[in-house]
């Protein structure tokens, strides 16, 4: 057991774990401080409403639009059948998505492919904003993908590693609080429209069901992406 633990520290000090440790950090901040949350939230709702958005579309559902809103809530249109199967994996998908992203974007990170990563969200965002349908998404989506176009275009390849796995930090964690957030508005029976609630009245298993499955996800996506990140390579 000793040699495991000291073969594990060995090898987490060769790596860039220190600099993606304070990434984390840092995200973990982010996350928790309302000042800066509430902002850059934006970035999670884009992410959870482009997940119901690629599964609409993927089910065979028609993707009428997407609107953002300033309040950092968001809403997607999609057309088809009012049950079955395509409108449960559509609602299903947006609180998962951020928690996903954040994991395929930390494994791209740990192989060395953090200008992969960073031109992936921009081509997503790019697709994204052919279907939003208000002003206030389109500047958002639009910031987004500037800042994330500026660090791959004029940043270091070591700063671009850094703030690849901010990123992932952020949508990791980030991906997890609104799931909490959500649970202390149906608390206070604020969100009788919400995703978890839709899936309730859809599959008769209760929205806590659902707010439990999507929360596990999120945890397990922030462990295995976190010791991904852990193992990035040296900046």
């Amino acid at each position: 057991m000793d040699e495991l633990v000291q073969n594990a520290t060995a090898r987490l000090l060769d790596s860039g774990n220190v600099a993606a440790l304070i990434a984390g950090l840092v995200a973990l901040v982010l996350v928790l401080n309302r000042g800066t949350w509430l902002p850059l939230r934006n970035v999670v709702t884009i992410a959870h409403e482009g997940g119901h958005a690629v599964v609409a579309l993927v089910s065979g559902r028609k993707l009428n639009g997407i609107r953002l809103h300033s309040d950092t809530s968001g809403l997607t249109v999609s057309t088809g059948r009012a049950h079955g199967p395509g409108m449960v994996f559509t609602l299903l998908a947006g609180y998962p998505a951020v928690s996903l992203l954040g994991l395929g974007g930390a494994w791209l990170v740990t192989a060395d492919r953090e200008r992969w990563m960073l031109w992936g969200c921009i081509v997503l965002l790019a697709l994204l904003l052919l279907a939003v349908r208000n002003a206030f998404g389109v500047v958002s989506v639009l910031l987004t993908g500037g800042a994330i176009g500026a660090v791959s275009w004029l940043a270091s390849p070591s700063w671009q590693a850094l703030c690849a796995a901010l990123l992932c930090w952020f949508l990791l964690i980030g991906g997890i609080r609104p799931i909490s957030e959500l649970g202390r508005k149906r608390r206070r029976g604020r969100a009788g429209d919400s995703d978890a609630d839709q899936l309730a009245r859809l599959t008769g298993v209760a929205g806590g069901v659902w707010m439990f499955l999507w929360f596990l996800t999120g945890l397990a996506s922030l462990l295995v992406g976190g010791y991904w990140l852990l193992l990035m390579p040296q900046v």
